[in-house]
Parts: C-alpha cells; structure tokens; sequence
C-alpha cells in the first residue's frame, strides 16, 4: 500500500502539471486579454503548488520520526532501563533494533526487550502508510490551491522566479551551515581531544604513536600524538604527486588547446579524462604490484636499500591520478581566453610560444592557479593509494625511498575498530580532521590571494 501511495505522488505530480497548463491555455483561448504568464508557467506553478507542502510534511516528519519512536520504546521499558548509564542505553536498543530486524534470536534477549522489539516493529509497520498518506492529501490540497489561482492576470511566470530564488538562497545557506557544521563538529571533538593532550605536544611532538593511549601501563601525552612526522609523510607525497602531475597536466592542457586539431582533441581529452573516473583502490593496486616493485628494482640496482613501500611509488601514482584535474580545468580555461588576444599577439610579430607564455598563460593564470589548488586538496585528502603503497609507519624524513603515513591515513587508522569514542586515540582522528581543514582553508585563501594579485595586473 505504501508504494501505491508513492506512485500516486509521482502521477499526481505529471497530472498536476498538465492540469494547469491546459486550464492556462482554455483561459488563453477564451479571454481577449493575453494572460500574463506562458501556460507552462501555471503548470509549473500547479505542481510546486503540490510539491511543496508534502516536501515541508516529509521532512519534518523524517527529522523527529527517530525521537518520537525513541519516545514510545523507552516508556515502553521498566523504569530501571530508562535510568541506566548513556552506553547501556544505546547497547539494550541496539539489541532491540537487532531482534525487530530478525539478527538475533529470542533466547538471548528478556521479556522486556521482547516487547520493546514487537512495539518497534508495529511502529515501522505503520508509520510508512499513515505518513505517505498524508504527504498525499496535501499534495492534492497544494494542487488543488494551485489550480484555483490560475486565471488571465496571474503572474504565474514571477511566482515561480520568487520560488527559484528562494530555493537558491536556501541551497547556499545550506552549504554554508554544512561548511559550519563540520567545522564546529570538529572543534568539539578536537577540544575534548586537548583535554587528553597539550596542543604543544601535538604541534610539536615528533612521534605519532596512537596505540600508546590505550595502553594502561603508558602516558598517553609523552609524544604520542605528535604531528610533525605526519606532515612530513603528507608533505612529501604530495610534493612528489604535483611534481609529477603539475608539469604533465599543463603541457598536456597547452598542446591540447593550442596545437592538436579539434579531432585529436575530441578524442585525447575524453581519454584523458578517464584518469579522474578510475577507481583510487584500482591505483593503490597499480602501484603496490607494478610501481612499488619498479622503484625497489631501480633503486637496487642503482645500490640504495629501498623497501617494497615508499612515498616515491606511492607519490608518483597519485600525480598520474590528479593530472586530468589539472589538465581538464586549465584546458578549459586557456580556452575561454579570447581569440582577439592571440591575434593582436600575432599582429606584433610575436611567435606562437611567445604568444603563449607572455599573453595567453598570463590571462589564464588564475584558473591554472585553481586547477593547481584542487590537485593539491586532492592528493591531501588521498588514502588508499598511501595505505597499498606508502605503508602506514609515521616518521620524520625526505627520503622518498622511505616509508611513510599520510594524515589521511592515520584518521583512518585511528577510527577503525572497537575502541571507546572518548580515548585519546578515537579522538585524535577529529584533531586532525581539523588541522587538515585549516590547511586546506589557509591554502584557498593564499590562491585567492594570488588570483587577485594577477587578475589586477592583467587588468
């Protein structure tokens, strides 16, 4: 009954539509007055009419449908499971979710959760029709609202502007209270973090040992959870990444926009492109067996004791994962620089290289700028090609023969398991969450910088 339900939604939409624009058009034909709005601007409007408030009424009743649930289950348990502890509340309804979905059998579970279970699962039965239900009665009230308005002076046409700048606006704020979100989430987290360890030995510390926080017989604070060897191994991979990505992506990007002929174009850049779609454990597979055991080969025979990991394997076959978005962007870019340039160029008795360093890169310099800074978030935020390929040992070196760990990876690590949410190791992972978001944020704000600095002189 409940997708009956969701299928009539869905034609009650495409019918709404045509509703009003043949009432829009019956209006246009037997009036002399031209109606203020095309009919399907009022078929438009008939079916946000309808779309709206069943939207608003399933989102609310999506965001309290857990609470209210909750509500009922807890009272439905004796008072001496409502007052326990916070982590043996989640555990019994964890329990109780687990029997009503069929993952554990009746034996291992009382009377009590045996009930709790029956009345979660007549809830979860009834719920879908009564809440769909009504989504659809208002959906034929907004529809029927809709309709009703529609006449030869209706400015259907505006209506629905004011709508989509509405929706606009609120798609923004929504990014931005995401952006927020994640960042106030962090600080949290990173705070209660702090109280475990000082932010000098964090900042500072050249160890980074996680494992020793759980350990009794240990202090959690001695260097364990310093930073400075995993900025070492993120800097290093990410500076071999860009070296070899930064150099490929804009020639290519240069040949491809200012050389090839529009049929070899058509072709490289869709090609090229692929590179972005590949899978990044489909790399790290690449450079564990191929790459990995290349660089050890070459490195042996050159007389340099080199293990099968290291930041170089790993670092180059991120470069060739991030060149399409550096090359794809700057080809976009070097593009959009007008034609009139060039020729004015040409006119001055300029080479094509000339005309390229000295009028065309200049002018697309900050969109290069910004395929560069997309490139360097994405080989920072890079994991599983480090985790195949670089290993995860945390150490201070330049070495790109070496081993080495991400931050990435250690956030990883760190998460992985059954651990307590409120050790120094669980919480380390949100501190660096946060130093990466910085990071990240500090980068945006020198390219913008940059970008500004080129854009006035090119101006």
């Amino acid at each position: 009954m409940t997708y009956f339900l969701i299928v009539s939604q869905l034609l009650l939409l495409g019918f709404s539509y045509s509703w009003g624009s043949n009432k829009a058009k019956r209006l246009a034909l037997s009036h002399t007055i031209r109606p203020k709005s095309q009919p399907h601007h009022h078929g438009l409007y008939v079916l946000i009419s309808g779309l709206i408030p069943a939207f608003v009424f399933l989102s609310i009743v999506s965001s309290f449908e857990r609470p209210i649930t909750n509500y009922f289950i807890w009272n439905k348990l004796p008072i001496e499971f409502r007052t326990s502890h916070l982590d043996s509340r989640n555990i019994l309804y964890t329990k109780i979710e687990n029997f009503s979905v069929g993952a554990i059998s009746s034996e291992s579970i009382g009377s009590e959760i045996l009930s709790a279970a029956e009345l979660l699962n007549n809830i979860k039965s009834i719920t879908p029709f009564y809440k769909y239900l009504t989504s659809f009665l208002l959906m034929s009230l907004g529809v029927f609202y809709g309709v009703k308005k529609i006449n030869v002076s209706f400015k259907a046409r505006e209506k629905l502007e004011k709508l989509l700048k509405l929706f606009l606006m609120f798609s923004a704020f929504i990014a931005i209270f995401t952006t927020l979100g994640i960042f106030l989430s962090l600080i949290f987290e990173t705070v209660r973090f702090f109280k475990f360890i000082p932010v000098s030995d964090f900042i500072f510390g050249l160890n980074w040992q996680p494992q020793i926080a759980i350990r009794a017989d240990q202090v959690a604070s001695e260097g364990a959870f310093g930073i400075v060897p995993l900025l070492f191994g993120t800097g290093l991979i990410c500076l071999i990444a860009m070296l070899v990505a930064a150099p490929l992506g804009l020639m290519s990007a240069i040949y491809l926009s200012e050389y090839a002929s529009l049929r070899f174009r058509s072709y490289a850049k869709p090609l090229l492109e692929i590179l972005a779609g590949i899978p990044t454990v489909v790399y790290g597979f690449f450079a564990s067996l191929v790459v990995g055991p290349l660089v050890k080969n070459f490195a042996l025979g050159l007389g340099l004791e080199v293990g099968s990991e290291s930041a170089l394997a790993a670092g180059s076959v991120m470069g060739i994962m991030i060149i399409p978005f550096i090359s794809s962007l700057s080809d976009d870019v070097i593009n959009a620089v007008p034609q009139t340039l060039r020729d004015a160029s040409y006119a001055l008795g300029a080479t094509k290289s000339e005309t390229i360093r000295k009028v065309v890169f200049p002018a697309a310099l900050p969109g290069i700028i910004g395929s560069l800074l997309l490139a360097v978030s994405r080989a920072i935020g890079e994991t599983m090609i480090v985790v195949m390929a670089a290993g995860l040992i945390a150490k201070i070196t330049i070495n790109p023969l070496e081993s080495v760990t991400t931050a990435t990876v250690q956030i990883v690590t760190t998460l992985v398991g059954d651990q307590e949410f409120n050790s120094p190791k669980t919480l380390s992972a949100f501190a660096l969450g946060l130093f990466l978001f910085l990071t990240t944020l500090f980068l945006n704000f020198v390219s913008y910088r940059v970008v500004q600095k080129y854009k006035e002189q090119y101006e």
